[in-house]
């Protein structure tokens, strides 16, 4: 997809009115690989462009912590948490950048059945926990199936958020997801303040989401791994992606 045809900005961009639920994301762990173009292109819906940065496509594999989960009619008090990883790539479509979920996986059963029933999402239920040892943070997830993530990690000190144009603002800002649901591409959208972002040095890393996902990465450490404490998110509605949303009408 030519660049210079996609908006980066405007899904940054709040929509107007009201949300439909809020939650928190915590303890973002973000590793990514560079995989051949073609490989990522064969397992994305063909309705989707693959979203490249310099002529380099990525998958990305995200642990992290679910926190207050609750669509806007449920009284904070019966918010919910559960951990999360997600297997992603990058896509456009119709000249919006979004993110494609290859599967998701999730430590809540209720979590799981609600987000396939009401977004079409590929969640997955999984056994999973999240630690904190010795100056190291640790996921580790478990599918009924025998597939695995585990990972070890250091979080690095400094600080920043990314610039539009860069490459850290390629993989971070992506507030748009797209997925197929009754035979048309539908999208979900949400809102955050920017990912504050510091880099992430990897110390064990194990398991088999890609390649259960279609995507065989080459081996060793990810390319590229950063760390978000976390951000609070206001998600809005799915809908079919040919209905343009406010905030697009408001940039165009």
């Amino acid at each position: 997809m030519n660049d210079m045809h996609i908006d980066r900005i405007a899904p940054t961009r709040r929509p107007s009115g009201r949300c439909d639920g809020t939650q928190s994301w915590q303890s973002l762990l973000f590793m990514h690989w560079r995989v051949p173009v073609e490989t990522l292109s064969r397992v994305i819906p063909s309705a989707l462009e693959l979203d490249t940065f310099q002529g380099d496509a990525y998958l990305g594999i995200v642990p992290f912590q679910m926190r207050a989960i609750r669509p806007r009619w449920l009284p904070r008090s019966m918010a919910f948490n559960f951990l999360e990883t997600n297997v992603r790539t990058y896509v456009v479509h119709r000249g919006r950048p979004g993110v494609y979920f290859f599967s998701l996986d999730a430590s809540s059963r209720l979590a799981v059945m609600g987000a396939r029933w009401g977004w079409s999402l590929p969640y997955f239920y999984a056994s999973m926990s999240h630690r904190l040892d010795s100056g190291k943070i640790r996921y580790e997830s478990r599918r009924a199936s025998g597939v695995r993530h585990d990972v070890s990690f250091r979080v690095g000190t400094e600080e920043s958020i990314s610039q539009p144009g860069t490459l850290d603002h390629f993989l971070f800002e992506r507030y748009l997801l797209f997925v197929e649901r009754h035979g048309e591409v539908h999208v979900g959208q949400v809102h955050h303040d920017p990912y504050r972002v510091r880099t992430a040095e990897i110390d064990e890393l194990d398991g088999d989401l890609a390649r259960a996902a279609g995507v065989d990465l080459p081996a060793g450490m990810p390319d590229l791994a950063h760390y978000c404490d976390g951000v609070d998110v206001e998600v809005f509605g799915i809908q079919p992606a040919t209905i343009e949303s406010a905030a697009d009408t408001a940039s165009s």
